[in-house]
């Protein structure tokens, strides 16, 4: 990993100054902080001649279009005071409906078509796309930056043909993957690997009832194959940013049939979520499934990448009933969810991505996020500060009773989550 950047941005510098003053009595938590929000525009960020900005994902040379958001999302709390910032953010929404135009099936890219990727798998690849695992939230996460980047800064370039043209696309797959069974044409076959990596039935993935309102995913955030196709919280994050889209196409595209399109679509898929992915469980009550086949088939459990179960509140979903919120909280922070793992040094929310017993930081670091009051915001900062296996940096999952044993040593993603609840704490809060 490289080093911090040399020169600082005014406009970081003066966080650095603020956030230093309130934790001037915990200076391992600043020192985390500075490596953490430093870290991201110095390493992984590349600003192409063409305008557009580059984001490697930390230890992985390719772009995923999710983690590319997550990993530049604080700097939009600089990016309304500061151009040049707000241009990096800017160029990556470019990049991002650039490459969604050559693929909206894909999740990750090469900066250029060079043909470098994860594997040689058996689906319609080219040489742009260094995997093209179909995850909903791939087509999410860009359409949410272009809203919170005009949201936070007023600028509207990046609401060009590029934009208008990806949107399009990302509409026309939610809707044919509403009907995956019968209409779509994505296949993934991934050969000799474990079975989360690739999907069934000829890399058609498990059944789904069509015609139920949700959309389809392949893949979770984490990049794992979805045990049921439809993947709830990727769901909810997709009625979030239709609607950001259908405020978008009405005030800014003056675009009227785009508009009622995304209002239509998000419609549907929230009735979707609201009529098949609610059901009950025993000591809990009526709880949202983490997936479901439409069927009557569900899987409790909650992932820590986001969007998750965890993160609804911070994608800013709210269903018909607040009380089944609430309950599925207290489902996926117990023992319930079959990935939420106690332990000596942490108690927290893993991933079948990662080994039995991990911890993420960034299911900490959204825990923090969702929670209602600063006192448990600050909690789950030390936490965060204790378990970084020394490195002044966060990892992606740490064994929950050692965190000198955790997954990749370099990852900007929960860099990012770490920063942001540092400077939500501190009273810097993005605009939505």
């Amino acid at each position: 990993m490289k080093g911090k950047m040399k020169i600082l941005p005014a406009s970081i510098e003066q966080i650095l100054v603020e956030v230093k003053k309130q934790f001037k009595e915990e200076p391992k938590i600043y020192q985390i902080f500075e490596n953490c929000y430093t870290n991201t525009l110095d390493t992984t960020v590349k600003s192409l001649e063409d305008g557009t900005s580059y984001v490697i994902t930390g230890d992985i040379p390719a772009m995923w279009l999710r983690d590319s958001v997550a990993q530049l999302r604080p700097y939009l709390i600089l990016a309304k005071e500061d151009k040049g910032i707000a241009d990096i953010l800017v160029g990556l929404v470019k990049r991002q409906f650039m490459y969604i135009n050559i693929d909206p099936y894909a999740n990750a890219f090469n900066e250029e078509a060079n043909g470098n990727c994860w594997e040689k798998d058996e689906t319609k690849m080219n040489d742009w796309l260094w995997e093209r695992k179909y995850e909903t939230d791939s087509l999410c996460y860009p359409i949410q930056f272009a809203y919170l980047i005009w949201k936070n800064t007023g600028r509207e370039d990046h609401f060009d043909e590029t934009f208008t043209e990806g949107v399009k696309k990302i509409l026309r797959v939610f809707r044919t993957e509403q009907e995956h069974e019968e209409k779509s044409p994505y296949r993934f076959i991934r050969r000799n690997t474990y079975f989360t990596d690739t999907l069934s039935r000829d890399g058609k993935g498990a059944l789904v009832k069509s015609g139920i309102g949700m959309t389809w995913s392949g893949f979770r955030p984490s990049d794992d194959a979805c045990t049921y196709g439809y993947l709830v919280p990727s769901n909810m994050f997709a009625v979030v940013v239709l609607g950001y889209l259908e405020e978008i196409a009405e005030n800014v595209l003056k675009n009227g049939n785009l508009s009622e399109e995304a209002r239509e679509l998000k419609n549907q898929i929230y009735e979707g979520i609201e009529n098949y992915a609610v059901t009950k469980k025993e000591g809990y009550g009526e709880v949202y499934a983490y997936e479901a086949d439409g069927f009557g088939q569900f899987n409790l459990m909650d992932d820590a990448n986001v969007p998750s179960l965890l993160s609804m509140s911070y994608i800013g979903y709210k269903g018909r009933n607040e009380s089944v919120a609430e309950n599925t909280r207290k489902l996926i922070l117990s023992e319930a969810n079959p990935y939420y793992y106690k332990g000596t040094k942490a108690d927290g929310i893993g991933s079948p991505h990662t080994p039995v017993g991990y911890v993420w930081h960034i299911s900490l670091a959204m825990q923090g996020l969702t929670a209602e009051t600063k006192e448990e915001k600050r909690r789950i900062i030390d936490l965060l500060a204790a378990t970084d296996g020394g490195k002044l940096l966060m990892h992606e999952g740490f064994h929950a009773d050692d965190d000198t044993k955790y997954t990749r040593e370099w990852f900007s993603w929960a860099n990012a989550m770490f920063s942001e609840l540092v400077l939500d704490y501190c009273g810097y809060r993005i605009l939505i």
